[in-house]
């Protein structure tokens, strides 16, 4: 929703200035889908709003995974390029949201289908936070099958049930690259008045860009940080994650230290487990290294991912469920906080690092 231009709008038709609140109230916390849907303003003044859209995109389509615990939905933005955002649901009717913060993504990882399909453009704080708004409608809508674009804007809100109380920028792009609009997007998902969202139910993740954790120790230091680390070697990260060469594991975690100085909070770190590539003992031993040369070591949780394919000719094959446990024990004998993550939507490559904009 553009609050600006409904902030001129009401300008215009000298509404007093509660009218705002009463708006931003409907939208954002209560999940209409239509300005004639909020029956706390006068109905002249929803004539004139119907005029206007409450997202900034057009959705294309909706896919739903088979178990239903997640779905993903392709966005047509305003000047036709596409993105994806997807609808986890870890646990029973409880609800996450992964959004984008680009159009495609600069840091070019070997192994995710966004970094392989380039970079476009970033997307506005407005574009960023209608994808929270529109996954807030789809959970009032009464069906759970897949809806086309007429069958969503009509369907009656009974409800599918579910709380959304989680919002995590990971879906397309590098959140430290778009940061002025990232920040603006938090402020509207975060404020009491808006999406009413607690910082510490939004998380943010990085590959890790020179400054960047600073800036979010600033600005929003109770937001959660998770870094997609996967490799504990500068050799291989330089090889698969070429934003490594620009910050390295000894300047991330120099960066990192100084976030535990000022937060103290926890931070996670993403391993995506490759056979053969970063999932021998000797790769568990190097992650261990590097964790312990942390001075607040304790704080730092590994979630272990096992890799989802991005098209019938990868190069990447997943580790095995059995080595995965391995890796995983092996750092837990060793005092290392460590989960292994369930990826879900991987049927509809809404899964981490499958997300490319495509229909």
């Amino acid at each position: 929703m553009n609050i600006q231009k409904i902030e001129q709008i009401l300008k215009d038709q000298k509404q007093p200035k509660f009218r705002l609140g009463q708006i931003k109230k409907a939208v954002y916390q209560d999940g209409i889908s239509s300005f004639s849907e909020i029956s706390t303003i006068p109905k002249e003044l929803r004539s004139v709003l119907e005029k206007e859209k409450i997202l900034s995109f057009e959705v294309e389509k909706v896919l739903v995974s088979k178990d239903g615990n997640s779905a993903k939905a392709l966005v047509k933005l305003s000047d036709g390029n596409k993105i994806e955002t997807v609808l986890i649901s870890p646990k029973v009717d409880i609800w996450s949201v992964c959004i984008s913060c680009q159009v495609g993504c600069p840091m070019s990882c070997a192994f995710c289908a966004t970094g392989q399909a380039g970079f476009k453009r970033n997307l506005t704080a407005e574009e960023i936070v209608d994808q929270v708004l529109f996954w807030k409608q789809y959970l009032k809508n009464d069906s759970a099958r897949p809806l086309s674009c007429r069958e969503y804007a009509t369907s009656s809100p009974k409800g599918r049930g579910g709380i959304l109380n989680n919002v995590v920028y990971m879906g397309m792009g590098e959140p430290f690259l778009n940061w002025e609009e990232v920040l603006e997007s938090l402020k509207i998902l975060s404020d009491p008045k808006g999406m009413a969202f607690g910082s510490r139910s939004i998380s943010i993740s990085t590959v890790g860009i020179p400054g960047g954790i600073e800036k979010l120790t600033e600005d929003f230091p109770q937001v959660n940080l998770a870094v997609s680390l996967h490799f504990s070697q500068d050799e291989k990260r330089d090889e698969f994650m070429p934003a490594n060469k620009n910050l390295s594991l000894e300047k991330l975690k120099i960066e990192l230290e100084k976030y535990f100085q000022i937060s103290n909070r926890k931070v996670f770190l993403e391993y995506i487990l490759f056979s053969k590539i970063n999932d021998s003992e000797k790769d568990a031993k190097n992650l261990l290294k590097y964790i312990n040369s942390f001075k607040k070591s304790q704080l730092l949780h590994v979630n272990l991912i096992r890799y989802n394919s991005t098209d019938s000719k990868d190069k990447f094959i997943s580790s095995s469920a059995e080595q995965t446990v391995k890796f995983r024990n092996y750092l837990l004998e060793n005092k290392i906080n460590c989960t292994i993550r369930r990826s879900l939507g991987a049927d509809i490559e809404g899964a981490c690092g499958q997300l490319a904009g495509k229909k």
